[in-house]
């Protein structure tokens, strides 16, 4: 831990595993607390939990589901909590709202169950989960929504999930206005194709998926979520502070 930002808190959805995991564990080096939540696998966010204790940091791993935005008051309630046992304070400096599936359907064949999914997932959850964090984020706190490459560029059978990456991207430059009185700065965050488990793990998993992508990367690889997680932490850093409404594409240069 080299404690260029300890004292700092921050809350990250989907911290157990992929992105949320790797940005946990990149800012937990420089000393921040961690408040992640996990949906499907508690095991894996006890894993994560004992690696960011291994940095001296302190981390508290609370059960949440992106998709149902009526708990997120209890949510609330539940990160308070965290805050006072786990860190002796009332707020918190920063979010990361992450948590996210992936949903791959060809644009005549996406359902509407398939729709409300990914809006209560990647746009209602992020936009309704803010507003219920919002009383005890900490002035002059950063929020860092992430949103997708697949917003700039178009890969057929990603029409929904696109859409809502879009409509953060949107939302970003909204919270910037409303909450850049209060010192709070808020940006997006877009990957390019990543080895995790999204998607069933086709970027990871599929030889010919991998090679695709790489032979479309100026850097000539695939990212690694260690790529995404160290990105957000510089955008959480100090040297930051001036930055906002701004989407940043971490992704290789794919695709340029």
């Amino acid at each position: 831990m080299d404690g260029t930002m300890s004292a700092k808190v921050a809350v990250i959805t989907g911290a157990g595993r992929g992105l949320g995991r790797s940005a946990a564990l990149k800012l937990a080096q420089q000393g921040v607390g961690i408040i992640g939540t996990w949906n499907s696998d508690a095991a894996a966010a006890e894993a994560v939990a004992g690696e960011i204790e291994e940095f001296g940091c302190k981390c508290a791993m609370l059960e949440l589901d992106v998709a149902r935005s009526e708990t997120f008051g209890a949510f609330a309630d539940e990160v308070c909590k965290a805050l006072e046992q786990s860190f002796d304070r009332t707020n918190f400096d920063f979010l990361v709202n992450n948590a996210g599936i992936g949903i791959h359907a060809a644009f005549a064949d996406t359902t509407p169950e398939q729709f409300d999914q990914l809006v209560n997932i990647h746009l209602k959850g992020p936009f309704f989960l803010t507003q219920a964090l919002l009383p005890f984020l900490h002035e002059e706190g950063s929020i860092v929504n992430v949103s997708s490459g697949l917003t700039r560029f178009a890969l057929p059978g990603y029409a929904a999930y696109a859409a809502m990456k879009g409509g953060v991207e949107v939302l970003t430059r909204y919270l910037a206005k409303e909450l850049g009185p209060h010192g709070i700065t808020v940006n997006a965050i877009a990957p390019g194709a990543i080895e995790t488990d999204f998607g069933g793990g086709v970027v990871r998993d599929n030889q010919e998926v991998n090679e695709f992508v790489a032979q479309n990367t100026a850097l000539g690889r695939v990212g690694l979520p260690d790529d995404i997680g160290g990105a957000i932490a510089a955008m959480l850093s100090d040297g930051n502070r001036w930055m906002t409404a701004q989407r940043v594409e971490v992704s290789g240069g794919m695709f340029i």
